[in-house]
């Protein structure tokens, strides 16, 4: 993910119940999301490193003790050939299954979730998935200099993008997803209640899409085969 709390914001109570089940997941955040907070007090280092903190603690709140920062400068990142080089370097390393993203497309129909440092890290990471990541003459330093053989990732899910072909019900995740959220207090310590109002629309939307019964709470992704 682009910033600490994408994630949370994203997909937090599908990640709980993968760790609920046993699935090791690691994070790798491109940004120290240091362009975020509200507190001209607080300087932009100081914030790299609160916000380092906080998703570390909001990890734990879903069952992720594995986090990883790449400190990509907030709000200026691109889908250079470093990023996906540095990608493809943790998929290598950790060799996972399914690899979750934000959507390199922009949705029209809700806007937030297409910050152009999320869209700039989907587009590399779908890249890093494939090819270069799989393909041992990609990258070949990775290889020769580093002892990082290919690997293949079976799935890609999208989180944010305009397609949706897969709902997770996560009702009973939900209260660990508000703490994940909670827990990030430079972004939401202003929301009080709202935070509840606004995840609970979007939510309740997603379990609707997915023709879950009331009261039932989803998140929503684009799910690709790319074994």
């Amino acid at each position: 993910m682009a910033h600490p709390d994408d994630v949370d914001f994203g997909a937090a109570g599908t990640v709980a119940g993968w760790t609920d089940r046993g699935i090791e997941v690691v994070y790798l955040i491109v940004t120290d999301g240091d362009a975020g907070g509200f507190d001209d007090a607080v300087t932009r280092a100081d914030m790299a490193v609160l916000r380092r903190d906080e998703q570390r603690a909001a990890a734990k709140c879903v069952g992720v003790t594995d986090v990883r920062f790449l400190g990509y400068p907030d709000g200026r990142v691109e889908a250079t050939l470093d990023l996906r080089r540095d990608i493809a370097r943790v998929i290598r390393q950790v060799r996972p299954d399914r690899v979750l993203m934000p959507s390199p497309e922009r949705n029209y129909e809700r806007i937030y979730p297409s910050h152009p440092d999320h869209r700039a890290v989907g587009s590399a990471a779908l890249d890093a998935v494939y090819p270069d990541a799989r393909n041992p003459y990609a990258f070949p330093e990775l290889l020769s200099a580093e002892g990082l053989d290919a690997w293949t990732a079976r799935e890609v899910w999208i989180s944010g993008g305009p397609a949706v072909n897969h709902h997770v019900d996560m009702t009973d995740q939900y209260d660990r997803k508000v703490n994940a959220l909670r827990a990030h207090a430079s972004q939401t310590g202003h929301m009080g209640d709202g935070l509840h109002d606004m995840l609970r629309g979007w939510l309740s939307a997603n379990a609707t899409a997915a023709g879950l019964p009331g009261g039932r709470l989803a998140e929503a992704f684009q799910v690709v085969d790319t074994a």
